[in-house]
């Protein structure tokens, strides 16, 4: 064993010797592998873009508008008020990334995180096309600045730009909706400088991570990789050597590794996936392919680098479930239930009715009174007209203002003034209860308090 394969744990692999950023310059990957994760790609890079396009009824499919507080997710409207519903749903969505890197590995970072698509989908495709392959590219960053370098170095990094200026473009849209960018692009920009100016710094980070940072960000800063330490056993599924088949390794060896480290050569993080399983490895199947084209040139069978466990290479073991995983599953299931339950059972609209603060009872003649504010929000993509009625005892509601109309994701707010007679006011403090109708439907009921002498 050689002393790199000794002390490759020893510090990141793009860091060199003296603690300097080793460019890591992968060649262009190719094989059935990399056609399917280009085809899963563009088709996730569609729906990116187009998604914040789409609209059911006139109302968007998905929009995630943080200033507002107000969400959409295939149709359904989540508010503030609804915390603990988005809160089953984000923690649904964790579960279930954890069950299927407990049972698939890495499968996320490789196919569809937005990192990697990125940058082996758009950037380094774009990087290929105008400085060439791995050896060109690194001959070209080595050598002299003459026209030709300039020349290519302006155009990729120009085009880098305009990209990484489309990108923030793109996530805007997810956040304030088709109909509001269409209105921004088109307005001066000295109406929107603020909005201009975020914009721009976005797409500068946009640019920085995607021409220089690159895979730092998979390999040092996301913490989902450390995670994997954690949540892969043996019987997880992921991008692995077979070390049975494979070694001893050589060109005269016995094993079917020949060591012509094209596994390597490929790698966009730099690792050598022979030295078993690490957390810079993305498992994005380009190591896969090379290896296949090698065995298939040397008259072998492919798959020496293959999807499989570690129990599956060391002893023949096949079955993907097991106990952990199955466990995850199931409160995986459970959850994922309750928020599809809480989002069945969650009422149309949802009202909050409080006494008006500093203010204490009015006696009239005949009734005491008491002022409360009501606010309602309209979940639903239908407008409502509504009316509010005291259920609870006898009195009487004046509105401030003339029509309860509330139009469709939107919040109706207002102050109203409850009369009870004196007579059914027997302490300082009466529980009431409200009810708040639409076309004579009762669709919520409300209960506060009625504060008396």
């Amino acid at each position: 064993m050689s002393v790199e394969e000794l002390t490759f744990r020893d510090r990141p692999i793009n860091l060199n010797e003296r603690g300097g950023r080793k460019w890591v310059y992968a060649k262009k990957p190719s094989g059935k592998w990399w056609t399917r994760r280009t085809i899963v790609a563009w088709i996730l890079l569609a729906l990116c873009v187009g998604i914040p396009f789409v609209k059911i009824n006139g109302h968007p499919l998905v929009l995630l508008d943080i200033a507002h507080r107000k969400f959409i997710i295939f149709g359904a409207i989540f508010w503030a008020q609804d915390t603990f519903i988005l809160a089953l749903l984000m923690l649904s969505f964790v579960l279930f990334i954890v069950l299927f890197t407990v049972t698939f590995g890495r499968f996320w970072c490789g196919w569809t995180c937005p990192q990697t698509i990125f940058l082996e989908m758009v950037f380094r495709r774009i990087e290929y096309l105008i400085e060439g392959d791995y050896r060109e590219r690194l001959h070209l960053d080595n050598s002299s600045w003459t026209s030709k370098k300039i020349f290519k170095k302006t155009l990729k990094h120009g085009i880098f730009m305009l990209i990484s200026v489309t990108m923030t473009n793109v996530f805007l849209l997810w956040f304030i909706g088709s109909d509001r960018w269409l209105q921004l692009i088109t307005e001066p920009i000295s109406q929107n400088l603020g909005g201009f100016a975020i914009m721009i710094l976005i797409s500068g980070i946009f640019y920085w991570i995607y021409s220089f940072f690159r895979e730092q960000i998979c390999t040092m800063v996301c913490p989902y990789g450390r995670m994997q330490g954690v949540l892969l056993d043996s019987k997880s599924v992921m991008v692995a050597y077979d070390y049975k088949r494979g070694e001893p390794r050589g060109p005269k060896s016995t094993g079917d590794c020949i060591d012509c480290k094209q596994c390597v050569s490929v790698c966009p993080t730099g690792i050598d996936i022979r030295n078993g399983t690490q957390l810079e490895c993305i498992n994005c199947t380009a190591c896969i392919d090379q290896c296949n084209k090698v065995m298939k040139i040397t008259g072998k069978a492919p798959g020496l680098i293959r999807y499989a466990s570690e129990a599956s290479i060391k002893g023949g073991h096949t079955k993907i479930w097991n106990a952990r995983n199955r466990a995850y599953s199931v409160v995986l299931l459970i959850i994922f239930s309750f928020f599809v339950y809480t989002l069945a059972t969650r009422p149309a609209i949802e009202t909050t009715i409080l006494r008006t603060p500093g203010l204490l009872y009015q006696d009239q003649d005949s009734t005491f009174s008491n002022v409360y504010n009501i606010k309602v929000v309209n979940k639903t993509h239908e407008e409502m007209p509504l009316e509010l009625k005291i259920l609870s005892h006898k009195g009487r509601i004046q509105m401030a203002g003339n029509k309860m109309d509330i139009k469709d994701q939107s919040m109706y707010e207002s102050t109203f003034i409850l009369y009870i007679p004196k007579e059914v006011i027997t302490s300082d403090k009466t529980e009431v209860e409200f009810g708040i109708y639409s076309n004579g439907k009762l669709m919520e009921t409300y209960k506060t308090t009625f504060v008396g002498p």
